[in-house]
C-alpha cells in the first residue's frame, strides 16, 4: 500500500514537474488583427507532431485560409475555400522560427520564416506591421489560434518546445 503511495505521489510530482518546465519554455503575445468572425486553434492538432508543412490560400488583398500539417497529418482548414492553395513542406528537422505580416481590418500578409532560413510569404504588404517570435531560445511555433470568417479576421502564435511525435503516423 506505501509503495503504490509512493508511486502514485511520484508520478503526479514528475508530470507537474514536466507541465512547470514546459510552461516556462512557452509564449504567446496575443492575437494581431481586428477579431471578429468563429474562433480558431490548432492546439489539440500539436500531438501529431511538430509543424512539418502549411497551406495558405489569399486573395489580392487578404489572406483568406489556413492550415497546417502536423508530423505526417494535414489539421484542419480554416477560411474560405475559394481559389488556389499554396502549399510549402518544411525540411526534416525545419522549423517555424518567425512571422511577421501586416494588419488593417484582417489580416492583409503573413511571412513565416524557418530555422534553415527560408521565408514563406502569403498575401499583400499594407497595414500595420507586426513581428512575432519566440521568447526561449530552444522553441518555435507550436501551433496558431485566431478568428475567421471569409477572410482571417486576427491571429496568434504560441511557440514552445518541439517535444517528440506522440501520434505521428509513419509515411505511406
Amino acid at each position: 500500500m506505501f509503495l503504490s503511495l509512493v508511486l502514485c505521489v511520484g508520478i503526479l510530482l514528475g508530470s507537474s514537474t514536466a507541465s512547470s518546465i514546459e510552461s516556462r519554455l512557452s509564449s504567446f503575445a496575443g492575437e494581431y488583427g481586428s477579431g471578429g468572425g468563429t474562433a480558431f486553434s490548432f492546439s489539440s492538432e500539436q500531438v501529431n507532431g511538430p509543424i512539418t508543412g502549411l497551406r495558405v490560400r489569399e486573395n489580392p488583398s487578404h489572406v483568406i485560409g489556413l492550415q497546417f500539417r502536423y508530423g505526417n497529418t494535414w489539421g484542419t482548414y480554416y477560411g474560405n475555400t475559394a481559389g488556389p492553395i499554396l502549399e510549402f513542406l518544411l525540411r526534416p528537422g525545419e522549423n517555424i522560427t518567425q512571422v511577421s505580416g501586416k494588419i488593417a481590418s484582417y489580416v492583409n500578409q503573413l511571412m513565416f520564416v524557418t530555422s534553415h532560413g527560408r521565408i514563406f510569404r502569403f498575401g499583400q504588404p499594407s497595414g500595420t506591421s507586426f513581428n512575432d517570435f519566440p521568447l526561449y531560445p530552444t522553441t518555435a511555433l507550436r501551433y496558431v489560434s485566431g478568428r475567421y470568417s471569409s477572410v482571417i479576421h486576427s491571429i496568434g502564435f504560441h511557440w514552445g518546445y518541439q517535444p517528440g511525435c506522440v501520434h505521428c503516423k509513419t509515411e505511406e
